[in-house]
This record gives C-alpha cells, structure tokens and sequence, in this order.
C-alpha cells in the first residue's frame, strides 16, 4: 500500500484546476494511526499548509460520471491562506454552482443577493467572498448525484435533472430563474409540421431523441406507449428530426422559438422544472449547515423577488395626497411621511417594473413631483 507521500503527491497534482481525484487504494493502518496532523511531504513541509493555494478539493471525487461509493480512507485537504484543515477548523458548507446555461444567471442572482462570485475562464472552483462557503462548478446535469452521494452537501440545479437522476435528495427550497427568464422552462414533446402527430400514442414503434431519457421514457408509460424507441441525444436535438434520423423528440423550452425556427411543432408538455436548491439529506440534518442553506436561501429568494420590482418616491402636496395613493396599485399600502415643508408629504412604494412606465405620467397628473424610480437588490417579505 502507498505511504502518505503517495497521497500527498497526488494533492499536490489535484490543486490545479481539474476533476477531482480519488485514491486508488487506503493508506497503512501504520501510516493513518498518525493522524493528518502529522503528515508529511516533499512539497509540503512537515504539516498540510500551502500558501500559493487558496482553494479547497477532496481527494475522494471520482471522474466518473456517476460518482463511486465513498472509500473507507477519504484525504481530504483544505487550503484556506495557507492553513490546512487541521488548523482551520472554520465549518464550511460545501455548494455546487451550474456550470454552462445556468452558470451566468446563477452568479448574477448571488452578486445580487450580496455574494461576490467570480471565477476565471477555466477554472472549476469559484471565488465566493463567504468564508463558510466552499463552490464548485459542476454541471446541472450531475449535480444531484454528487449531493446524494455527500461529496456536497448542497447545490443549485433544475428539478429536472433530481427526477432524471433519481437522486433521493432534500428539495430545500425553488428559486424561480432560469436562461433567459424568471418563469419555469418546459421539455416539451414536439414533431415535424404537416406530420399529423397529435397524440403521444402515434408515436408507438417510432424513434424519439432526448437529453432526459429516464423522464421521457416514464411520461410515454403514464401515456401507455411502451414501444417507442427512446434515444439519448448529446445536443442540437431540434435539427435531428429535419435530418430524418428520429420522428419526434422531448426539448427543453423557455419560449418555444428554437423550435419554431426548426420547423417543430409542440403537442405536449412532458414536464415543467425550476431552479431549486437541493440538499444531501445528512448535510441538511447537520443544525449549522441548515440554518447556512436557509440563510443563502432567504437572500437568493430576496434577490430574485427584486428582479421584476423597482422602488419609486415622490412627493406632492398634503391635498393632492388621495388622489395621487389612488393611482397606485392597492396591493400594498405605500409610506407616506411629512415633509419640513408644511402642507408637503413623501410617497414611496414597490411596483412591479412592467407597470412604472404608464404609471408616471399618471402620477404626475394627479400632482407628482419629484419623481423617483430605482432598482432594487433584494426584496425580503
């Protein structure tokens, strides 16, 4: 069996940006009985400390696509400004961030939401100015078989791929954003124009292409089609069916265009997902990590609430008052205050963005003055 300089060599290889790496094989019982406070290395020095790396990895990540069982031995190192994990015993929830079409959006909402998020254009492990957080970039697709597995202990990701995975994980909470929007996105059933497919059940014996095989081949059982051939489609899945190669496909749609421009024609809705936070089911039973999830929750939410509302202020006369509240939208009473100016007040309210544009020039009719509109961060209920 390796000595622990094997291992160690294996961390000094595992701290640039790349998969995970996993021991191939447990340390002595000899070697172990030591403890890691003791470890030692050619590069290392006589403890686990390494100034030049800031980021944190687990040597027991597989480069599977589904993660292995965890080993009986897990090395596990935490560079944080040069301390190991033995020295910093700091708690620290381990999170997985999309990587590819959710990657953007994602880290908008968290720099909205307070966190500054940033990550270099190759690298997997995010900078996240939270001392208690510890990101990766995974993708969507195999985020909740990591969580499941415990190599995290939460992770953002659709609720599409937690039922294409049949991961058994803790749905903490939705967060309402996806690619484009703040509305939930679609896998829809679609096929050719003028084919005269209606009915999932025309579909019977034909082949059809999708990235979620496991979720399209459930919803063709609650339709009782049991001998449609469903493929696994890497991509570019549209321009499959105008090649010939399969008769329909499911595709994941946010406003349904790309579909449209191949000349698809959408006959179902297979299932609608949202953007949710999910939890490994022993992280989230751990006090401290649930009330870290349940904080970063409560201000992601916050965040996303503010994405379509907008503040805005005015002032106007004491007499102009009732006329210029009954022109706002009644679902929440606005703050009214008293201005060092006798016979003035202060208006302020929260709107929905989309409404502002033909409210002002009414507001300012009714006697309006001063009028201000501003963008909000977070909007906590």
């Amino acid at each position: 069996k390796p000595h622990w300089s094997t291992y160690l060599s294996e961390v000094k290889t595992a701290c640039t940006p790349r998969r995970h790496i996993r021991p191939t094989a447990s340390p002595t019982s000899e070697s172990s009985a030591s403890g890691p406070s003791s470890l030692k290395g050619p590069f290392l020095g006589s403890r686990i400390s390494a100034a030049t790396h800031s980021r944190s990895f687990s040597a027991r990540f597989s480069t599977s696509r589904k993660p292995a069982k965890r080993p009986d031995f897990c090395l596990t190192a935490v560079f944080n400004n040069g301390r190991s994990a033995v020295e910093d015993q700091t708690p620290m929830l381990r999170l997985g961030l999309p990587k590819g079409s959710l990657q953007e959006p994602t880290f908008r909402i968290l720099n909205k939401a307070g966190f500054n998020v940033s990550v270099s254009e190759r690298s997997y492990f995010p900078r996240m100015d939270d001392e208690e957080i510890d990101p990766v970039l995974l993708r969507a697709q195999e985020m909740s078989r990591y969580v499941e597995d415990g190599a995290l202990d939460a992770g953002i990701t659709g609720n599409d791929w937690v039922l294409e995975n049949g991961s058994d994980v803790v749905r903490v909470a939705e967060l309402r954003y996806s690619k484009q929007s703040l509305n939930k996105v679609r896998w829809v059933l679609a096929v050719p124009e003028g084919s005269g497919i209606t009915s999932p059940k025309q579909l019977a014996g034909k082949r059809v292409a999708s990235e979620v095989v496991a979720v399209a081949t459930q919803y063709f059982q609650r339709n009782g089609v049991v001998d449609v051939d469903v493929e696994f489609s890497w991509g570019a899945t549209e321009v499959k069916v105008s090649a010939g190669l399969v008769d329909a496909i499911i595709e994941l749609t946010e406003t349904g265009r790309s579909l449209r421009a191949n000349k698809l024609t959408i006959i179902d809705t297979v299932c609608e997902s949202t953007t949710q936070l999910i939890a490994n089911k022993t992280a989230y039973a751990d006090p401290w990590k649930r009330e870290k999830m349940e904080q970063l929750v409560m201000l992601l939410q916050g965040a996303i609430a503010a994405e379509s509302k907008v503040g805005l202020k005015m002032n106007c006369r004491q007499v102009q008052l009732p006329e210029v509240l009954s022109t706002l939208p009644s679902l929440k009473n606005p703050t009214v205050s008293p201005l060092s100016e006798e016979g003035w007040c202060a208006v302020e309210t929260i709107l929905d963005e989309q409404e502002v544009r033909a409210l002002i020039p009414k507001l300012k009719a009714a006697g309006a003055e001063g009028i201000i509109e501003y963008p909000l961060n977070k909007l906590i209920y």
